[in-house]
């Protein structure tokens, strides 16, 4: 395990165990969001004329209830048999969660697996002290670092690791806490930050920028064919200061049928989650330095929920897996390309019918493994 380190917010890191515990525990300096329209048209405002970013004891709730089954239930990971079953743990082997969340993929890696060890991995360090109480009885082997998996290269340093798994998106956990903004189904400020840290928030892309641009967010990281007339609609209303705000605004645009099953400001909601966080970029720079800190014949396994996630994980690894990787058209191979990785799986997985059935959030999932050359 490495030391401690605390370097400018990029890296936090957590040996869980007694005697580090109380010298290295990190809390976030500030909490998310807001709680209604009004309070945030009553609040001074900060840079952009956004909201502040009002404390909250919500988090401080939710992780009092964390030892409460029967009213805050264990989270339950999603494709944990397929994503533990791709890793291949082998006995003693260090692994790595790049998105631990609340614990829930570890948590099955340490009881599937004989002597393993865990390097955590989250952005949010409210889901870091879920997963903190819920790994408690493994603090000899786990390791939790607060830090963007984009510096896996530099959190891993020069070690190697069996298996590396990436469970990617919103969590469950920053979905039902309404003041973080990531949901349109309960009304709090735009935010939608992983971490405070970040400076840009949803507010900020949804008031400030120019038609053109939110348009061209919407349709890229939203995948959204009415971008335009969204983007439209938004700058006609501004100044928007709410998750519900914007969800109506987002309905009235698209004159949305309630017959339809899927909410129309869905595919909005997630472009600006994406932009916000700079999730793609991310992804790829992370997994690219996955492969780098894997052993010979380590497992790569990730877990994308939706279709721009999947082609970037889908890219990487046949890209990764090719012996040339030239423009097609070429007459002979320049590239010199060496393949780093075998698929595991050419085709990619899905959650079974009984697993959508008791957990819905599974119903998009997306599971692919390769394999370390």
């Amino acid at each position: 395990m490495l030391p401690c380190k605390d370097e400018d917010h990029i890296l936090k890191r957590t040996i869980v165990g007694p005697s580090a515990h109380s010298e290295c525990l990190t809390r976030p300096q500030s909490t998310f969001g807001q709680q209604s329209r009004a309070a945030a048209l009553d609040t001074p405002q900060s840079r952009h004329d956004r909201p502040n970013i009002l404390a909250s004891s919500a988090a401080v709730e939710q992780m009092t209830k964390v030892n409460e089954p029967a009213i805050s239930p264990i989270h339950v990971p999603v494709m944990s048999t397929e994503a533990i079953e791709g890793l291949g743990l082998t006995p003693g082997g260090a692994y790595i969660d790049c998105n631990v969340g609340e614990g829930g993929h570890a948590d099955a890696i340490f009881r599937a697996g004989d002597d393993v060890s865990v390097l955590g991995i989250d952005l949010d360090d409210t889901a870091l002290n879920f997963a903190r109480l819920r790994l408690a009885d493994y603090t000899d082997r786990l390791e939790l670092a607060q830090s963007n998996f984009s510096e896996l290269a530099h959190i891993a340093g020069d070690s190697l690791f069996e298996g590396v798994l990436f469970d990617l998106g919103v969590s469950s956990l920053q979905l039902d806490t309404p003041e973080r903004g990531f949901s349109f189904r309960n009304e709090a400020a735009l935010d939608m930050r992983f971490t405070p840290q970040t400076e840009l928030t949803a507010y900020d892309i949804v008031n400030h920028y120019q038609e053109r641009e939110l348009a061209a967010v919407i349709r890229e990281y939203g995948e959204e064919p009415r971008a335009r007339s969204i983007a439209r609609a938004i700058i006609n209303r501004r100044r928007i200061t709410t998750t519900t705000e914007l969800a109506d605004v987002v309905k009235r645009a698209v004159n949305w049928s309630t017959r339809s099953r899927v909410h129309p400001a869905t595919r909005t909601f997630q472009a600006l989650r994406i932009a916000v966080n700079g999730e793609l970029d991310n992804l790829e720079k992370g997994l690219m330095a996955a492969i780098q800190a894997l052993r010979p014949n380590g497992r790569l396994v990730v877990l994308s929920y939706h279709s721009l996630e999947d082609r970037v994980v889908k890219n990487v690894m046949r890209r990764e897996a090719s012996e040339c990787i030239c423009p097609p058209g070429l007459p002979i191979c320049v590239c010199e390309h060496t393949p780093t990785l075998s698929l595991i799986n050419r085709r990619v997985i899905t959650p079974s019918d009984e697993e959508i059935r008791s957990n819905p959030r599974a119903r998009s999932a997306k599971l692919r493994i390769a394999q370390r050359i």
